[in-house]
């Protein structure tokens, strides 16, 4: 079971403001890199005004999953940002963005290096009217080197990083893609802590600044921390895989799978333990630096354990590895962890009535803060909807129709 709200609890009646209350965001990116960054911000309480193009808008509306033509996709990307559809494209439409970039504290864009200083909405366009605007460029390989203008989707960064072939099986498998957009997600997380700590070197009297993330750098530096040992270590024997999470495989049970991690000599020894295997006390595998150099004593002992473990049920299992302190998981599908029980205990996801898609479930916003909370957004803007209170705001009320039939705005 999950909590249920409606839009007015999860938002208007923050009783407390978030961490990130009083900035506000310009938000012109599209698809999953930019408003995945954006829509943390707006959890944690910034003001985010997102502008689209009219017509079709953001293309995130349009893929995947969709009721009454609003993706989960685009709803979970974007909930709680105000929209306003403007055609960058005219003078009156980049003078609409310049105004609202001019108040901004943060302006996010994710296209191609270039194409917003086409636009007459780029960083320095904007700095000149607003000298203190963090302004945040996500590209995919960055405004310079031979890739520049190529166009950087999440399936190409992930071969491009190192995601396909880390995933591959070690034996020898074909690149294995990642089957969601990790690439664009890792690349908004990068953002979202860089926007973050140019707001605090703001605050601390270093002014605004240019933040350009290159999709490329931020995935290579993901998967560097710990899958590249061979290329960080170049005096390495190349013994071992770069990556020292390459042997974990999953367990099968009768009723479904999970995973062990023994990564400490108690984890192994709880394992084998939890699985009635002997001889993990032999010298040669009772230490991690022994398993390393004695593979050949220690694959059959894993090879014990797998079979063993084909014996159990879940729930026998779980019993064993708790007893034992042993790290692992049961597989679960997205829609198995709604109704797991440490989720609903936390009660980590979120039931709502959602005006155009009904009924609609979302985590929770991962950090906790204690005295800032976060919250999730309210509902979730359709295209242009709010266009003339945004206008308004700027002094141009009297000249919305105008714009409108002009096509300028939507």
């Amino acid at each position: 079971m999950t909590t249920t709200t409606d839009a007015s609890d999860r938002t208007d009646d923050r009783t407390t403001p978030g961490p990130l209350s009083g900035v506000k965001v310009l938000d012109l990116s599209i698809a999953l890199t930019g408003p995945y960054a954006t829509v943390l911000l707006a959890d944690q309480g910034a003001e985010v005004v997102k502008v689209e193009r009219p017509g079709i808008g953001d293309i995130a509306r349009w893929v995947g999953v969709a009721v009454n033509n609003m993706s989960a996709f685009y709803l979970a990307c974007n909930r709680g940002k105000r929209c306003i559809a403007v055609d960058l494209g005219t003078d009156e439409g980049r003078d609409i963005v310049l105004q609202l970039a001019a108040e901004a504290d943060v302006v996010v864009q994710n296209f191609r290096p270039g194409v917003v200083d086409r636009l007459g909405v780029g960083y320095e366009a904007v700095r000149a009217l607003n000298p203190d605007v963090v302004y945040a460029s996500i590209s995919g390989y960055g405004p310079e080197g031979p890739y520049r203008d190529r166009s950087a989707y999440d399936t190409s960064m992930q071969a491009y990083a190192g995601f396909a072939a880390n995933q591959a099986d070690p034996n020898g498998g074909p690149p294995t893609f990642l089957r969601q957009n990790g690439a664009d997600k890792v690349s908004a997380l990068y953002a979202c802590q860089a926007i973050t700590a140019a707001l605090f070197a703001r605050a601390n009297g270093h002014g605004g600044q240019h933040v350009e993330l290159a999709m490329a750098d931020a995935c290579v530096s993901f998967l560097w921390a710990d899958s590249a040992g061979n290329e960080v270590l170049l005096d390495s024997d190349g013994s071992l895989p770069s990556s020292f999470n390459a042997g974990f495989q999953p367990m099968r049970f009768l009723d479904g799978w999970g995973i062990v991690v023994p990564t400490t000599d108690g984890d192994f020894a709880g394992m084998c333990k939890s699985l009635d295997v002997e001889g993990f006390d032999d010298p040669r595998i009772a230490t991690v630096g022994e398993r390393r150099k004695n593979r050949e004593v220690l694959e059959p002992i894993m090879d014990m354990c797998y079979a063993m473990a084909a014996n159990l049920t879940q729930e026998e299992a779980i019993a064993r590895f708790e007893r034992e302190r042993v790290p692992f998981a049961m597989v679960l599908s997205a829609a198995e962890v709604v109704d797991d029980p440490h989720a609903v205990a936390i009660e980590m996801f979120h039931e709502f009535d959602h005006p155009v898609v009904g009924r609609a479930r979302l985590p929770r916003h991962p950090a906790q803060f204690s005295s800032t909370p976060a919250a999730l957004g309210g509902d979730t803007a359709a295209l242009g909807q709010h266009t003339d209170e945004v206008l308004a705001e700027l002094g141009l009320a009297e000249r919305t129709a105008e714009l409108r039939e002009r096509g300028v705005v939507a």
